[in-house]
């Protein structure tokens, strides 16, 4: 039996990218400047449409900065944490899944030593749910 219990099997409905970058450099995790023309980067790689005005908050020092772009594909997030020099992305599209440098991306932009990628398709169902 292939798990689909009689149904029609489902197709990937785009994914999510989660990115995990450790040990940036702290003044670019603290830079509005630098976390906006990130984000505006692969939204132009990509494709995307931005809707609306993103929006984005500094924190008072020594924190850092969220991002939150809505995209007519879906969502970007961006949070930095200079304090642990850590920053961690989070794009959601609804497109299928294309090669995206963001280990290369991160590194230009935050100077990151450590870029972990995941790339988790959505949309599909599991044999076994939990």
């Amino acid at each position: 039996m292939d798990g689909s219990h009689g149904r029609a099997p489902v197709q990937a409905i785009g994914g999510q990218w989660i990115v995990d970058a450790y040990e940036c450099d702290i003044e670019s995790l603290q830079s509005v400047d630098r976390v906006c023309e990130f984000s505006r980067e692969i939204v132009a790689l990509l494709g995307l449409h931005i809707l609306g005005t993103p929006q984005v908050h500094r924190f008072p020092y020594p924190h850092g900065v969220t991002s939150l772009y809505l995209l007519s594909e879906s969502h970007l997030a961006v949070h930095t944490y200079p304090e642990h020099q850590h920053a961690t992305i989070n794009l959601v599209c609804c497109r299928p899944h294309v090669d995206v440098d963001f280990r290369r991306w991160v590194r230009d932009h935050f100077s990151a030593q450590v870029v972990d990628v995941q790339w988790i398709p959505r949309g599909t169902r599991s044999a076994s749910p939990v």
